[in-house]
């Protein structure tokens, strides 16, 4: 058994901090100062966020240091001689696991630009309705003539500068479906606001009875209000693609005529000598020349425990070394890793998932042009009807207002945000914006072993088995090492109330285990056959003593709290469950055995993990995934939806649609059956924006639609969708 590292991941997304720090172009001495990015996968709350800056800020040469808790990333601009090596270290001293990323390679990170502007434009709009509301009263209280047009002129001057600055997303939007020659449901909307503004202008210079600037402004407002609240339920658009090709190492320590020196990864060549250290992450693919170690696979192949790692093997770059120091020879380096190429198959299944048409989406391609038709023959009809081209146009214009999809543009958003709401109190965050629709449609589940539905950890089974003084012994040994196994043991042992043994000699053989000496006898704890013993079934350790028989100290990994019911909650609900995992296919077949799950596929690499999934929704299957690893993010993103556990690696987070926040997994079935309600709240709004139109259309289109009967009519559909929706809080 080896040295440190498995890492400790915790989170507290639902924690909010300010966002990563701003990039200054500092010079000192003509020299431009570092911009170091690092990864924090152990924050969870404010008080990390201020430690961690007040750790930094205390290292020599550092000018500034911002923590995001969200990305649980750290910025520091230092200066030119400071290095990430130094910022790690001073973190670990303080209790911090910290990792370099390539801070060249993630984009910076902006403010919710968007999303301010559509809660400025939304302010802005509201503003002037009411203004204009109030106006508009008084011209349905019955004031005339020189009056009227005062408060129409009042209206109009009010009313034009704010829909040319509030209704900016709704024009863009819809100039971008023209040029490409299709129908979204923002051209409807624009034309009901520009045909609703230019006759009312008309009318208001013609000395006429109504204008619709306040129906115009109402409507660029409850619009603004569905698209704001679309715009809240969907995640910061980070790519996991990218996420990934951060955890490249930005640098490595290259070997060559008998020195050691640092470069950048990205001047490594095939055929270059690479030492990396205990606790490193291998920079590229290549084999070991020299040294004996483990290395821990489970981030990239799913395995939970580390292997052991010799002379001759292959190693691939994300991997990492826990207990020697090692010499590779690289074999591939940059765009050839391993680790570049599960980037790429992430990137492949992100750009599949734009193939999902969203339900507003699907109402919009009917919606739209039956709204364009029946304004153009209502035109058509009172113009030959009438003869009168200024009627015909006010009637046009009153179709279009009356059928302005305000109910359908807060039939969706009132619902998801209605339940994300709900589903975040439950412990679950939703970060697509379809992924509750997605979710509802799901008939098959498939979960990751390690880490989603196990803790990632081992935990010693067989300890009241074993004799006290040898679990003394063990215990002794275990404390000289900082390995997985080495953990449990201490763990369980001081968990009975055990104390160590007296030893001497404490030392750590790298890939082996530890050992050292007991009144003279020399006692190990480590590898089957390093102590002698015969390699079982199953998780273990051994204990040698001397000439003794060597004692088994046995493991297995512990299930995530919720596992089995979550698993079976499904099945009840009709799903098929299936777990699939990168780990050997004994202990597969004990987890699916032990859960109930009958499909299982082991020893799966992340491209065999993304294809079987992409075979099954190639079948009309909907799956929803459930993983944490490296080697879960293609099959994330390839999903129909899926999730991760908030101590899921960033990259496999970043490609989920829904995070679970809490370490129990139960909540997973219950964001099932919410999600099947969310989409039938949202299918009922629809059939109340369908029922409204029936009965206000023919108003409309016989000439009787007044601004006032325009008001009262979108107002009520639109809270009466917003009604429906809160439903969902129950």
């Amino acid at each position: 058994m080896g040295s440190a590292i498995t890492p400790g991941i915790s989170a507290c997304p639902a924690c909010d901090a300010a966002p990563a720090a701003k990039a200054l172009a500092e010079k000192d001495g003509g020299l431009e100062d570092a911009k170091l990015a690092l990864s924090l996968p152990t924050i969870h709350c404010a008080g990390c966020i201020s430690a961690v800056e007040r750790r930094l800020a205390e290292v020599p040469g550092v000018r500034e240091a911002r923590v995001n808790l969200t990305l649980k990333r750290a910025t520091v601009e230092a200066e030119p001689e400071v290095t990430a090596a130094q910022l790690i270290e001073a973190l670990e001293d303080t209790g911090y696991e910290a990792h370099e990323l390539d801070a060249a390679t993630l984009s910076a990170t902006q403010t919710d630009r968007a999303g301010r502007e559509l809660l400025m434009r939304l302010a802005v709009a509201g503003f002037a309705s009411m203004n204009v509301m109030l106006l508009s009263v008084s011209v349905w209280a019955g004031a005339a003539d020189a009056t009227r047009d005062l408060f129409h002129w009042i209206s109009a001057a009010i009313a034009l500068p704010t829909i040319a600055f509030s209704g900016q997303p709704f024009f863009r939007s819809a100039w971008s479906a023209l040029k490409a020659r299709r129908l979204n449901m923002d051209v409807p909307i624009v034309l009901a606001i520009v045909l609703a503004v230019v006759t009312s202008l008309w009318e208001t210079m013609l000395s006429g009875k109504h204008a619709y600037f306040d129906a115009a402004l109402a409507l660029t407002f409850f619009l603004l209000a569905g698209r704001y609240l679309d715009h809240r339920t969907r995640a910061i658009a980070r790519s996991a693609a990218e996420e990934l090709a951060a955890l490249e190492v930005p640098r490595a320590l290259v070997v060559a005529d008998g020195e050691t020196r640092e470069v950048p990864a990205a001047e490594l060549r095939i055929g270059d000598v690479i030492l990396v250290r205990p606790g490193g992450r291998m920079p590229v693919d290549g084999e070991i020349i020299d040294g004996r170690s483990e290395l821990d696979r489970s981030l990239l192949t799913g395995e939970s425990l580390p292997v052991f790692a010799e002379e001759g093997q292959s190693v691939s770059a994300g991997e990492v070394n826990l207990t020697g120091p090692l010499q590779i020879r690289a074999t591939a380096v940059g765009e050839d890793t391993s680790l570049h190429r599960m980037a790429d198959l992430v990137a492949i299944a992100e750009s599949g998932r734009s193939r999902y048409t969203s339900l507003a989406d699907t109402a919009a391609k009917l919606y739209a042009p039956g709204v364009h038709i029946l304004s153009a023959l209502s035109f058509l009809g009172w113009l030959l009807y009438s003869g009168d081209m200024r009627t015909a146009l006010n009637i046009a214009a009153a179709v279009l207002i009356i059928t302005c999809p305000c109910a359908l543009g807060l039939a969706v958003p009132a619902v998801t945000t209605a339940a994300s709401g709900k589903l975040f109190r439950k412990g679950m965050l939703i970060k697509h914006a379809t992924a509750l629709e997605r979710l509802a449609e799901v008939d098959t589940v498939v979960f990751d072993k390690t880490g989603t539905l196990t803790a990632g950890t081992p935990e010693l089974t067989n300890l009241p088995e074993i004799a006290s003084e040898d679990a003394a012994l063990a215990l002794a040994l275990a404390q000289g090492s900082s390995h997985p196994l080495s953990r449990a043991i201490q763990e369980a042992a001081q968990a009975a109330g055990i104390a160590p043994a007296e030893i001497e000699g404490l030392r750590e053989v790298p890939g082996f285990g530890t050992e050292a000496q007991l009144e003279g006898v020399t006692v190990q704890l480590g590898r089957a056959g390093w102590v002698g013993a015969e390699a079982g079934a199953g998780t273990s350790a051994w204990l040698k003593k001397g000439d003794a028989a060597p004692v088994a100290f046995r493991f297995s990994d512990r299930l995530r709290d919720g596992a089995e019911e979550a698993v079976q909650a499904l099945k009840a609900s009709g799903k098929q469950v299936i777990l699939m995992s990168g780990d050997t296919t004994s202990a597969v077949a004990e987890m699916a055995d032990r859960l109930g799950i009958e499909d299982y596929l082991a020893e799966a690499l992340p491209g065999d993990k993304a294809a079987r999934i992409t075979d099954m929704r190639d079948a009309g299957r909907k799956v929803l995934m459930v993983g944490d690893g490296l080697n879960d993010t293609a099959a994330l993103t390839a999903a129909h939806v899926s999730i991760s556990p908030a101590s899921a690696l960033d990259a496999a987070r970043v490609a989920s649609d829904i995070v679970l926040l809490g370490a129990d997994l139960s909540p997973i079935a219950d964001a099932a059956e919410t999600a099947a309600s969310a989409v039938k709240r949202i299918k009922e709004n629809f059939r109340i924006a369908t029922v409204y139109n029936i009965v206000a259309v023919p108003l409309a289109v016989a000439g009787l639609a007044t601004p006032l009967i325009a008001a009262l009519a979108m107002s009520s559909s639109s809270i009466t969708v917003s009604l429906n929706a809160l439903r969902l809080k129950g």
